[in-house]
């Protein structure tokens, strides 16, 4: 069945292209969106498990130059 999450990212930086790219390249990522609000960046992940989600987040995403926060929604359908 898999899981699908989306993961809200706060950018402290300029370059958002970059960090976007960066976002999409990583395994997992289906889709990454600049966009207006309250945060930079939403990011769709489709994996296997939860525990690929936290992986992706905490070993990718978190690790990306210039991303501040992250906050992950697991889609419950």
């Amino acid at each position: 069945m898999g899981v699908t999450a989306y993961i809200l990212v706060k950018s402290n930086t300029s370059e958002a292209d970059r960090v976007k790219d960066e976002i999409e390249a990583l395994d997992g990522v289906t889709d990454a969106n600049i966009v207006a609000g309250d945060v930079d960046f939403i990011a769709k992940v489709a994996v296997e498990t939860p525990g690929a989600v936290k992986d992706i987040v905490a070993s990718g995403i978190q690790t990306i130059s210039g991303v501040e926060t992250t906050q992950t929604y697991i889609a419950m359908e």
